[in-house]
C-alpha cells in the first residue's frame, strides 16, 4: 500500500484519483494507458489517499471523492463511481497560490478562496505523520513559488517522499537536493511531463532531427487550453519558471546555441470552451544534406490532466520504492522520465533504461 497525500485537488488530482479506481475495477491486461503496470510490486490501485489540501471553498470540507468533481475542475470523468474515501479536503496555505487576476472571471471558471482557517506547518506535518503518509505530491498552481517551497518544507519535516509536479525548481536545485539527501527523503521533480504531451512530442521531433543529421535553425511550441492552469498563466509574471522548464526540456537535446529568438516554447492563451483539452502547435525548421531547408509542423490534441496522471502514477510508485529501499535525495531516473526540469536531463530512451534499472534495483537513483 502507498499512502499518498495531495496538495491541490484540481484537474490533475482528479484524473489521478479516478485512475486509481479505474485500474482497480478491471484486470490490467484488459485496459490501456499505463507505462508500467507493476513497479516494484506496486500496482496503480495500491495507492491510497490519506490526506488532501486545497483552498477552494467548493472543495474544502468535502470528502476527496466528492471534491475532485467540483468546479472549476473540468477534466474528463472516466471513472464516475468512486466510493467515499473517508478523507476530507483540508484548508491549505494560500500564500501566492491564487493569482489576483482570477477575480475578474466567473466563479465556475476559477478558484474561489475558502474562509476556513488555513492549516499551519505544524498541523500539516502532524497530519502527514499521523496518517503515516509515504508520498506527498505537490499540485499547486504555476507561479506559486512560496506555496511550493512551503509544502516541500512540510515533506522534509515529516520525512515524507516529495513529488514536485509544478515548475518551481526544488528537486533540481542543488541546495534543496542536498537537504532532501541529508533528511533521508526521496524526491522527484520538477514540473510533470505528460505521458504523451507537447514536451515529450517536441523532444522526440528534436531527437529525430539530431539523429538524422538535420541542423535545427529554429523551433516553436505554442500551447492553448481551457482549464484553470491556462487561466492562471495569463498572468505572465507567473510564467518565468514554466517557460524555462519547457524550453530546457527541448533545448537540452540540442548541443549548439540556436541564438536569441529562435526557440519559443510556452503556454500561449486560454480558450475557455476547450476546458481540460490542450492543443499544441509545434514547428521545427532545419537544413538537410547540402543545407537544403525543410520543416515539420505538428498539431497535438490531448486531454491535459489524464495525460499528467499517466506520469504521476509512476513517479508516486518509484518514490515509494525508494522509501522502501532507504534511498534519499533526488531520484534522477524517474525525474528525467516524468519531469520537464529534472536534476539531470537524459534523452527519453536513456531515461526509460535508467527507470527500468532502478525498478530492478540495479541503480539507487
Amino acid at each position: 500500500m502507498i499512502r499518498l497525500a495531495i496538495v491541490g485537488v484540481g484537474n490533475c488530482a482528479s484524473a489521478l484519483i479516478q485512475g486509481i479506481f479505474y485500474y482497480k475495477k478491471k484486470p490490467l491486461s484488459e485496459v490501456s494507458g499505463l507505462m508500467y503496470e507493476d513497479i516494484g510490486g506496486y500496482k496503480p490501485y495500491d495507492i491510497q489517499i490519506v490526506a488532501a489540501w486545497d483552498i477552494d471553498k467548493r472543495k474544502v470540507g468535502k470528502d476527496v471523492s466528492e471534491a475532485i468533481y467540483q468546479k472549476p475542475n473540468c477534466t474528463t470523468v472516466f471513472e464516475p463511481d468512486i466510493p467515499n474515501i473517508g478523507r476530507k479536503v483540508r484548508m491549505g496555505q494560500v500564500l501566492d497560490g491564487l493569482a489576483e487576476h482570477m477575480a475578474n472571471y466567473p466563479e465556475d471558471l476559477t478558484i474561489v478562496r475558502s474562509d476556513e482557517k488555513e492549516d499551519d506547518m505544524n498541523t500539516i506535518v502532524n497530519i502527514l505523520k499521523e496518517t503515516e503518509t509515504d508520498v506527498l505530491i505537490n499540485y499547486v498552481p504555476v507561479g506559486s513559488e512560496k506555496a511550493a517551497r512551503f509544502y516541500a518544507e512540510c515533506a522534509l519535516e515529516a520525512k515524507v517522499a516529495f513529488i514536485n509536479a509544478m515548475p518551481t525548481f526544488i528537486v533540481s536545485n542543488e541546495s534543496w537536493a542536498k537537504r532532501f539527501k541529508e533528511a533521508g527523503v526521496p524526491a522527484v521533480g520538477d514540473d510533470i511531463k505528460s505521458q504523451l504531451g507537447a514536451t515529450i512530442f517536441h523532444r522526440t521531433i528534436t531527437q529525430l532531427f539530431k539523429d538524422r543529421g538535420v541542423k535545427i535553425d529554429r523551433t516553436y511550441q505554442l500551447n492553448v487550453g481551457g482549464n484553470t492552469d491556462f487561466l492562471n498563466m495569463l498572468e505572465r509574471k507567473r510564467l518565468d519558471t514554466k517557460k524555462e522548464s519547457k524550453t530546457k526540456a527541448v533545448s537540452s537535446l540540442i548541443d549548439y546555441d540556436l541564438g536569441y529568438g529562435n526557440i519559443h516554447i510556452g503556454p500561449s492563451d486560454w480558450v475557455p470552451w476547450l476546458k481540460d483539452k490542450k492543443v499544441a502547435y509545434i514547428r521545427t525548421e532545419g537544413r538537410l544534406f547540402g543545407d537544403v531547408p525543410m520543416h515539420v509542423e505538428a498539431r497535438l490534441d490531448v486531454e491535459d490532466s489524464p495525460n499528467s496522471a499517466g506520469s504521476a502514477i509512476d513517479a508516486i510508485r518509484c518514490a515509494k520504492l525508494a522509501k522502501d529501499r532507504s534511498i534519499s535525495g533526488p531520484l534522477y531516473s524517474i525525474s528525467a522520465y516524468t519531469m520537464k526540469h529534472p536534476p539531470i536531463q537524459y534523452p527519453d530512451y536513456k531515461a526509460k533504461e535508467l527507470v527500468d534499472k532502478f525498478i530492478k534495483g540495479e541503480i539507487d537513483s
